[in-house]
C-alpha cells in the first residue's frame, strides 16, 4: 500500500477536528462541504465584538440550524458528542467565541453561555477587552484582575482557553494561571513567519508543558508563500509546530473563512469592530485558503502530505484530531 493510499484510510479513520472554523454560517455550501470532508467536529466563531444581546441571538440562530441542517450536523457539547458525530457521518459543531464581550462585566454569565453550549472563549481579539490585550494592541499588560477571574472561572466550568489572536504578555499571563491546559486555536509559530498574529517560542512552550494544544493556522498571511501557499507550505507550519513542541501538541486549526464577503474582513479588522480602517494585511476580494485544502472537503489532502512526509499513522491521527480530543475530555465537563 502506498503512503498516499495509507493516509487515505488514516483520515477516514480519524476523528478530524478543525480547531477554528469562521465561515458564513448562513451559507448552505458550507455544510455540504463539512459533511463531504468528513469533518468530525469543527470550532465554530460564534463570536468576534459581539455584545450580550447579539450573542443571544446567534445562540437562537444556530438552535435554528441544528434542525435544518440536522442530516450533516449536530452540536457538540462533549467529546462524547463529538465521538458521536463520528458514528453517525455528522459534524459536530462546537459553538465558540474568538472574544469575551458578551460577558460585559459579568463574570456570572459564563454560566449561562456554558449552559447554552459555549465550550471555547479566546480571552480577547486583536485589542483590548475587560480582560485583557490583544496582539494589536499598542500596549499589553497582560490579564486584568477581571480577566484572571474569568479563567479560572472558565476552568471550573469546562470551557476552553483559547490564547489565538491574544497579546504576548496576556498570553503567557493566561497560560500559567490557568489550571487546565489551554490552546491556540489557530497560530503557528512567529519564528515560522514573523506576524504579531503568531506565537512567540515561550508561549508556544507554556502551553505545550501545561498539555494544550497549537491548532496550526492555515491563513495564507502567516505561511511563508503568502497568499501562493499550497496545501505542502501549510504542512510545513505543521512540520515546524512539530519540531518546537512535540506531535503531541499540535492539530489543525484552518482559520477557514468559506464564503464570508470582503466587507466581513474589514469589519473583523475594525477597531472594536465599529472604526473601520485599512485593513492590516492584504485579503484579495475573493479571499481564499492555500491551493489543495481550499475548503474542508480537501482536508483529506494534509492526512496524504503528511504521509509523504514519513508521518505515522497514529501521529497522523493526533495532528488530524486526537491531540484536540485529548485537550476536550480533560477540559470540557461532561
Amino acid at each position: 500500500m502506498t503512503s498516499k493510499e495509507t493516509a487515505k484510510k488514516t483520515y477516514e479513520r480519524a476523528v478530524v477536528i478543525d480547531g477554528l472554523n469562521v465561515s458564513n454560517w448562513e451559507s448552505p455550501a458550507v455544510y455540504k462541504s463539512l459533511h463531504k470532508g468528513k469533518v468530525t467536529a469543527i470550532n465554530a466563531t460564534i463570536v468576534v465584538w459581539e455584545d450580550y444581546a447579539k450573542t443571544m441571538d446567534h445562540i437562537a440562530e444556530w438552535l435554528v440550524r441544528f434542525r435544518e441542517y440536522g442530516d450533516v450536523i449536530t452540536q457538540a457539547r462533549s467529546a462524547k458528542d463529538i465521538l458521536k458525530a463520528k458514528r453517525d457521518g455528522k459534524t459536530g459543531v462546537i459553538l465558540g467565541w474568538q472574544n469575551a464581550t458578551p460577558i460585559d462585566d459579568r463574570l456570572d454569565r459564563l454560566a449561562l453561555f456554558y449552559e447554552l453550549g459555549v465550550r471555547i472563549i479566546q480571552v480577547t481579539y486583536n485589542e483590548r477587552n475587560r480582560l485583557g490585550n490583544g496582539c494589536y494592541e499598542r500596549r499589553d499588560e497582560g490579564l486584568s484582575h477581571f480577566g484572571v477571574d474569568a479563567v479560572r472561572e472558565m476552568n471550573r466550568l469546562g470551557i476552553l482557553v483559547d490564547l489565538s489572536h491574544v497579546g504576548d504578555r496576556t498570553t503567557l499571563d493566561a497560560a500559567e494561571i490557568s489550571e487546565m491546559p489551554v490552546a491556540c486555536t489557530h497560530a503557528n509559530a512567529r519564528a515560522f513567519v514573523n506576524h504579531v498574529r503568531n506565537k512567540p517560542g515561550d508561549a508556544l512552550k507554556v502551553i505545550a508543558e501545561k498539555g494544550g494544544v497549537i491548532g496550526a493556522n492555515a491563513w495564507p498571511t502567516f505561511l511563508r508563500k503568502g497568499y501562493e501557499s499550497t496545501v505542502a507550505d501549510y504542512v510545513d507550519a505543521i512540520d515546524d509546530l512539530v519540531e518546537r513542541i512535540g506531535v503531541d501538541h499540535v492539530g489543525i486549526g484552518t482559520d477557514y473563512c468559506q464564503d464570508q464577503p470582503h466587507r466581513f474582513f474589514e469589519w473583523i479588522f475594525a477597531q472594536q469592530g465599529t472604526k473601520f480602517r485599512p485593513l492590516p494585511m492584504d485579503i484579495p476580494d475573493p479571499h481564499y485558503h492555500p491551493e489543495g485544502m481550499e475548503t474542508p472537503d480537501t482536508l483529506g489532502n494534509v492526512a496524504i502530505e503528511l504521509g509523504k512526509r514519513g508521518y505515522k499513522p497514529e501521529d497522523i491521527e493526533k495532528v488530524l484530531g486526537g491531540n484536540w480530543m485529548r485537550l476536550f475530555r480533560q477540559v470540557f465537563r461532561g
